[in-house]
């Protein structure tokens, strides 16, 4: 099992590192001030963790990764497909990506088991940030995200880096034959002795970015779990729902 040797706010994706202009982290649950089940770096609006520990714990979270004082655009995810285009701050509704290229301004996506997937188009300066839960990555929503980009900056997969976050991991993802059933046979597993399926959503999202064109070496992935790092990570299946949010934010710094 891998496990944090610190227990810090964030990571910052590796892959991210040649870019001195881009700011790309992902939450951890150290270092915050919210009570159990919510301990402790809560950034979760929708829980029932007090919004007071919320703000502070944003606060704490946004001046570690050097953005105190950066605009911040999210949405209220709905397990759907559409993806906003945005150069403004604000909480929106009903999207689950959101893409921009205004400076100053970082996007982000909250998640407790699915997958944060980050995007940087270095030649157009655009970034990217999608939740994608199963439902997401069935419907394709990293696919639709690049060709939305494709459309809207000019992207094109060679001059794109990509992050597939800390989530669920497949030993852990133990799903029902009709969510099984609409997964390609390379990205499921059924157990020889309970029959039971599981999915490897990190490798399907990351056979999008491939699919997209992007090199692979261009890609980097989290070896974190959220259900086996579960006391570095919150995940909502191991905690049973009551837990907190991580977030996985990008943006060009101003």
């Amino acid at each position: 099992m891998t496990e944090l040797t610190v227990a810090s706010l964030h990571i910052s994706p590796a892959i991210f590192d040649p870019f001195p202009g881009l700011i790309a982290a992902e939450s951890t649950r150290h270092g915050g001030v919210s009570p159990a089940p919510f301990s402790s770096l809560n950034l979760g609006i929708n829980t029932d963790d007090s919004q007071s520990n919320v703000d502070e714990n944003r606060r704490r979270f946004f001046t570690a990764i050097g953005a105190p004082a950066h605009a911040f655009a999210s949405s209220y995810q709905v397990h759907g497909m559409k993806i906003l285009y945005t150069v403004e701050a604000g909480r929106f509704e009903g999207y689950d990506a959101l893409i921009t290229d205004k400076p100053g301004l970082l996007i982000g996506v909250t998640v407790a088991d699915c997958v944060p997937i980050l995007i940087y188009d270095s030649k157009h300066r655009a970034v990217a940030a999608i939740h994608a839960g199963w439902r997401g990555t069935v419907g394709s929503i990293v696919t639709k995200t690049l060709d939305q980009m494709k459309q809207q900056f000019g992207t094109s997969a060679e001059h794109c880096y990509a992050y597939i976050g800390t989530c669920i991991d497949e030993c852990s993802f133990e799903v029902g034959a009709e969510v099984a059933e609409q997964f390609e046979s390379e990205l499921k597993r059924v157990d020889a002795e309970t029959g039971k399926g599981y999915i490897d959503l990190k490798r399907a999202n990351a056979n999008q970015l491939t699919g997209f064109g992007i090199p692979v070496e261009q890609i980097g992935v989290s070896p974190f779990s959220t259900v086996l790092n579960n006391s570095d990570f919150f995940s909502h299946r191991a905690e049973h729902g009551q837990t907190g949010r991580m977030l996985a934010v990008i943006g060009l710094a101003n």
